[in-house]
């Protein structure tokens, strides 16, 4: 079995579980809340359901993330993870929003509970059900990194602070007979809105492309550098295109005296060792070449990256490379996204190096600051 195989096996076994223990919870709460008037309970009860179809959903998104590759889609089928978290958010937004007008309602339309011991010790073996499903749920979900199971472990543990306000108001029903269910299911039905939305956010945030962890890139960008020969790697983007299938792109420094086969002899030695390491393939190695040999071009050098990082909103400067006998100068900058105009930041550090060496023709490239 080989190991997204056993990560899907893990998934649907998980939400199975989650699916029995909500629609169980669902049927008790369903008759207490009816038998004791509670629209709290009712809604408690509405709300496991919607857990159990939280699962549901995840059994169908991992089924479809775990199809093979086709033509269509070479890189698999994995981001239906992310989809499949998306929609559960939905979900969580939605009982939230139904929770809330329910509560409003019976605000305006009060009804008089009537709780009984045997409801409330029901209820209160719910809450911890729920709360140990919540849990182990949500860690699984971590550890095997499934943003779906994570968003459905966070839904139960959501339901369970609902059992538990009804559980408050139901004690202080019986101390002092003021019902505050429905102002208390109210308030955690705004709690549940935002998390929602927070996770809607998420999800949405990671299907548009987010920008790689920092301490990954930067390890990433350590390894390569441990390769013999390489003098710097810049601008690594990771493409993620579901839990185990990352793509990525890096650019390298090499000296301009080696030669194509000896490129593709490191290209290869990176492409091992990130995998390795990562169990991410790097799919393409670009090249800047590194004047080693041009005392002129190294002084050149060392003076334009002074002008280049004395201006404003430049973070980088790399992939230097003075061709003389074209007289041209090359180099790539990363320029701050909160710079109000990144064009005009190239065009002052253009005029600036024209200025100073006005024999030679200066291209600089714009490079997106997209991995630390």
């Amino acid at each position: 079995m080989n190991e997204q195989t056993n990560r899907n096996r893990i998934i649907i076994k998980t939400s199975i579980i989650g699916i029995v223990a909500n629609v169980i919870l669902a049927g008790f709460k369903a008759v207490i809340g009816t038998a004791t008037n509670s629209i709290a309970i009712v809604m408690d009860a509405l709300n496991n359901l919607s857990d159990a179809l939280s699962s549901i959903i995840t059994i169908v998104g991992t089924r479809l993330a775990g199809k093979a590759p086709d033509r269509h889609h070479p890189l698999g089928h994995g981001r239906y993870e992310d989809l499949t978290a998306m929609v559960i958010a939905v979900i969580v937004l939605y009982a939230g929003i139904t929770a809330f007008q329910e509560s409003v309602k019976n605000i305006l339309s009060p009804e008089t509970p009537s709780y009984s011991n045997v409801s409330l010790i029901i209820v209160g073996a719910a809450v911890a059900v729920k709360l140990l499903l919540g849990r182990y749920v949500k860690s699984v979900g971590t550890k095997i990194n499934s943003e779906s199971l994570i968003a459905s472990g966070s839904d139960a543990l959501f339901d369970s602070i609902i059992s538990i306000s009804t559980l408050v108001a139901a004690g202080i029903y019986i101390v002092s007979g003021i019902s505050l269910e429905a102002y208390l299911g109210a308030l955690i039905a705004v709690f549940i809105i935002k998390a929602g939305i927070d996770m809607l956010r998420e999800n949405i945030s990671k299907i548009l492309g987010e920008r790689a962890d920092s301490g990954l890139t930067k390890e990433i960008k350590d390894t390569i550098l441990e390769i013999d020969g390489i003098n710097g790697a810049y601008d690594l983007l990771l493409h993620n295109y579901g839990p185990n299938t990352v793509i990525g792109e890096v650019h390298i420094e090499v000296p301009d005296t080696f030669t194509a086969a000896t490129i593709d002899e490191l290209t290869r030695q990176i492409q091992e060792k990130v995998y390795n390491k990562y169990g991410i393939a790097i799919a393409t190695v670009g090249v800047y070449s590194m004047n080693t040999t041009d005392d002129k071009a190294l002084k050149i050098k060392s003076d334009t990256t002074r002008l280049v990082m004395s201006e404003e909103f430049v973070l980088q400067m790399h992939g230097f490379y003075l061709d003389e006998e074209k007289m041209m100068m090359l180099f790539d900058i990363i320029v701050d996204f909160d710079a109000p105009d990144r064009m005009q930041v190239r065009d002052n550090i253009l005029n600036k190096i024209k200025s100073k060496y006005p024999e030679y023709e200066v291209k600089i490239t714009i490079d997106l600051d997209v991995s630390d």
